[in-house]
């Protein structure tokens, strides 16, 4: 053997006993200063950056070309407008398969996934208890259209867990449920008018088009063209976290109902003070109008009875939806007895759906309740979820960025953008083109997220602490690139 290579032979052995606490890579780099300073530096700042690249070449040919088929075939290519990517840019990728707290896109690509198909995946993707249940009921039928013991099941464990609830109505989704509510309000207070916030989502109903979240702000459209001037007539809109602004509007209109996201999520995430709360409640008890929570994405999310649960305020009618249905379309509205009666064919307030009830829905989401009962649950939530946001927010931080944000149990966001974030209009300052470029190398690393800065993000009880730690790791080097 040459001297020269038995002098590298000796070194590498040198530099991987003094580095075994660091890894080999670091012991290469000792190795490497030592017969040559300048090619160490070199070698060190080549391993940043490949660790800064995708571990490998994010290949996305499957789902291009199925998503351009899909073009041809649907609007946009989707069936709800926000998976598009349409604010973030590049093509969204198309979904095999999902498990746990996983997703796969048809090209293998693996993520871990932070929108848990936008709420309803709490337990985690495709539960095997979930999904043995299924299989048992899909055995006994998939739709009735008659009444099934499974309905009264569920309707008890909402009732038993909502504090506002004395009885439910079961519907196909949280927009309907929300239809059904507003035709509700009116004919329980014999008013029109209702109050709604900027940024807030209740479903694509007419009435509920204006200055609204979701997919709304995404696209950046202010109204949708189709909705008669009739329709949103009776829609009054106040800012988020302003009793004055809503106290303005109900003392001078005879307001059937205040409806709002107890936790916005539909303009990112966008948390309530609770005197916020508390004043909405007192304002609509004084004008005589109904307080509504619209608890389709909070609701068993962010507490097992929901936002008022978690507020300790109590609306008169609630709706729910996502979690309710472990997956499967599904939506509800309930509140207090005497209001509820007046659904038909209790009484003569007119909702109807074929499906509504349906076996399937009400099996997976009393077995997700069922689990979501289970002591130590939420503060498992709570947990991963602050240890999500506040690394991302230190990363962030850390890389000269700002970013707000925050969480409730299993429900975050941020925003590219100085704190604080109270309602739409301070949402809607935020950099939407950096968030843009973060969006996609996160993606392109493992990581999906909601392709819109107006949308919040969701845990589940599947996320593990590896989990959390390699998204922190990965939204790092990200950061440090932006």
């Amino acid at each position: 053997m040459s001297t020269f290579w038995l002098s590298l032979a000796c070194l590498l052995w040198s530099a991987q006993v003094r580095g075994v606490h660091q890894g080999p890579s670091d012991a290469f780099s000792k190795m490497l200063l030592a017969l040559n300073p300048a090619n160490a530096r070199s070698s060190s700042s080549n391993a940043r950056a490949a660790r800064a690249a995708p571990a490998k070449a994010f290949v996305t040919e499957k789902s291009d070309a199925i998503f351009a088929e899909a073009k041809t075939l649907m609007p946009g290519g989707v069936s709800s407008p926000v998976r598009a990517f349409k604010s973030v840019g590049g093509n969204p990728v198309v979904v095999e398969k999902v498990k746990g707290a996983y997703m796969w896109d048809v090209d293998g690509n693996k993520y871990i996934d932070y929108v848990g198909t936008w709420g309803p995946a709490i337990i985690g993707h495709a539960d095997d208890v979930v999904l043995d249940a299924l299989k048992k009921q899909l055995d006994s039928g998939t739709s009735f259209g008659a009444p099934c013991a499974l309905e009264n099941e569920l309707a008890k464990m909402v009732i038993e867990a909502v504090p506002s609830v004395e009885m439910v109505r079961f519907t196909n989704s949280g927009t309907e449920a929300c239809m059904g509510m507003l035709r509700l309000v009116r004919a329980f207070t014999k008013r029109e008018k209702v109050v709604k916030f900027e940024g807030c989502y209740h479903g694509h109903a007419d009435s509920f088009l204006v200055q609204a979240g979701s997919g709304v702000a995404t696209l950046g459209l202010p109204d949708s063209p189709g909705v008669p001037s009739g329709a949103t007539a009776t829609t009054l809109c106040a800012e988020y976290n302003n009793l004055e602004s809503v106290e303005a509007l109900v003392k001078d209109n005879d307001v059937a109902a205040v409806i709002l996201e107890p936790v916005v999520g539909n303009s990112g995430f966008i948390a309530p003070t609770k005197e916020f709360l508390e004043g909405l409640r007192e304002l609509t008890t004084k004008y005589g109008a109904l307080l509504v929570f619209d608890e389709v994405m909070t609701g068993f999310r962010i507490a097992y009875g929901g936002a008022q649960e978690h507020f300790g305020v109590t609306p008169d009618v609630t709706c729910m939806g996502k979690v309710i249905g472990g997956g499967l379309p599904v939506g509800a509205y309930g509140g207090r007895k005497d209001i509820m009666e007046l659904v038909a064919p209790a009484g003569p307030m007119y909702q109807a759906g074929t499906l509504s009830g349906n076996p399937l829905a009400m099996t997976a989401g009393i077995e997700t309740m069922k689990r979501l009962k289970q002591p130590g649950t939420y503060e498992q939530l709570d947990r991963i979820t602050g240890k999500l946001i506040n690394g991302i927010l230190d990363a962030a931080k850390e890389a000269g960025h700002d970013v707000c944000g925050g969480h409730i149990s299993a429900m975050f966001g941020f925003f590219f953008r100085k704190c604080p974030v109270n309602n739409f209009k301070d949402a809607s300052g935020s950099d939407t083109e950096k968030f843009a470029k973060w969006h996609r190398m996160m993606l392109e690393r493992g990581v999906y997220l909601a392709p819109s800065q107006y949308e919040a993000g969701f845990t589940s009880l599947a996320h593990t602490d590896e989990d959390i730690e390699k998204t922190i790791a990965i939204a790092k080097e990200v950061f440090a690139q932006l």
